[in-house]
């Protein structure tokens, strides 16, 4: 594989992407933020609102299902204006829906929560259907691929840091009755306690509000550089057969689907596995949390570091072979997290963190590639596939709400869910490696 610079990447002729490539990286480290501050909160709204796991889970639904519903939309917006206005409006959005989370709190039920859930998301959608294909339009066709992922290294930590807001800022923070204790209360201790929880979780969404708005003005009176090959006719229909023909495109939106819910699925439900196991030493419920969220954050570094590397060999070797590779990795690593029921299993489930750092910046590299002005309906497929965000984690935390099946914990036999995704992406890696090499 040709060694390009770094130079090279964001560099074209005499055009410089610098400052408009650090200002559009910035945004995946924000919306890295929104993702990974709400899964430990399936665990949070399912104690304050004394719910089992498959309610607490719906969060999950109302949070992927904005990016489900918006995905087209945001692509026809961009489509008939530009990329900086798609990111200005996800950005609103983004900013509206942590704002929601206030009249939220005064309502005090689950559904409004859902609600602001859902708008967040909406925005997100914007950002990343906007985000993605810009960061690959600014630069070299050849360099596309690395470039998406050096932007895409930066999502990580804005979701460690997501991850520290949700355990020092919200779950340390949180009344310290179990679930067992609040089901015992009377309906106006019960409320007393709902309303004080409340507030203490919105507290770090309406920061990030009041951040998301100063963003917002920064990009809205920077220059920033037009798409190449502009067009600004919809041809709706017509785009969406002639990229939907293409292998490489369709497959790409099949495996980003099971590899963006095997990804939710494992941070998700990391709670629930090491909470599990650590009550089951006499460990109370509510410090097994915390400590099971400091796994989920060793497991985001990984993510994070692996990130880099993967990008780094991505100059020697094929995208398509190396996320085979790691998709069998992945697999090997789920496993261990179903067959183990002691610590090893925990460590198992953070190993696979390291294996998907490459997935959803590689699928959709490979999947947009030589998609041109075409990519902007191309990437809201693939920002539609993130629905399966939504889809398979209630499935997951359903097989969870068994307890036990055959006298195994359900909890580990939940993980075949991730261990079936993570064959599907090894299979269009191997597919897509494939055709490059005929």
């Amino acid at each position: 594989m040709k060694n390009t610079s770094k130079k090279s990447i964001l560099h074209e002729g005499s055009v410089s992407y610098i400052v408009p490539f650090i200002l559009i990286t910035s945004c995946f480290a924000l919306w890295g933020f929104a993702n990974d501050i709400t899964n430990p909160m399936v665990k949070a709204f399912s104690k304050i609102f004394r719910m089992s796991v498959t309610e607490g889970s719906l969060v999950q639904v109302a949070f992927y299902g904005g990016y489900f519903a918006m995905a087209f939309p945001a692509a026809i917006f961009i489509r008939k204006y530009t990329y900086k206005a798609g990111v200005l409006l996800g950005l609103g959005l983004y900013a509206f829906g942590a704002f929601l989370f206030f009249p939220a709190m005064h309502i005090g039920s689950y559904f409004p929560f859902l609600i602001a859930y859902f708008i967040l998301t909406c925005g997100l959608s914007f950002l990343e259907t906007s985000c993605n294909p810009y960061i690959l339009s600014m630069g070299p066709e050849e360099s596309t691929t690395r470039r998406l992922n050096l932007a895409q290294s930066f999502n990580p930590i804005g979701s460690l840091l997501g991850m520290y807001v949700a355990m020092n800022f919200i779950q340390n923070r949180l009344i310290p009755l179990d679930t067992a204790e609040r089901e015992q209360l009377t309906h106006q201790e019960f409320e007393a306690i709902r309303d004080a929880d409340l507030q203490t979780l919105i507290t770090p969404y309406l920061f990030i509000g009041i951040i998301i708005l100063l963003m917002f003005l920064v990009i809205r009176f920077t220059k920033m550089p037009k798409s190449k090959d502009q067009s600004h006719k919809i041809d709706f229909i017509p785009t969406l057969k002639r990229i939907f023909h293409l292998p490489h495109y369709r497959e790409g939106v099949i495996a980003q689907f099971f590899y963006v819910g095997a990804q939710i699925m494992c941070w998700t439900f990391i709670i629930q596995y090491g909470t599990r196991l650590f009550t089951a030493q006499g460990i109370d419920e509510q410090v097994a949390e915390v400590m099971s969220q400091k796994y989920n954050i060793i497991a985001m570094c990984i993510f994070c570091v692996s990130r880099f590397i993967c990008t780094f060999l991505l100059r020697y070797l094929n995208p398509g072979l190396l996320l085979k590779l790691l998709a069998i990795a992945g697999g090997f690593c789920t496993l261990g997290t179903i067959l183990f029921t002691n610590i090893y299993g925990l460590y198992c489930l953070v190993g696979i963190s390291a294996c998907m750092s490459l997935m959803f910046p590689t699928i959709y590299g490979i999947a947009l590639q030589g998609l041109g002005d075409d990519a902007k309906f191309g990437a809201a497929g693939l920002i539609m596939s993130i629905l399966g965000g939504s889809v398979l984690p209630p499935v997951q935390a359903c097989i969870i709400d068994m307890g036990s099946i055959f006298g195994w914990p359900a909890v580990n036999v939940s993980f075949v869910l991730p261990l079936l995704c993570f064959v599907v992406v090894a299979v269009y890696g191997h597919r897509t490696n494939h055709r490059l090499l005929r």
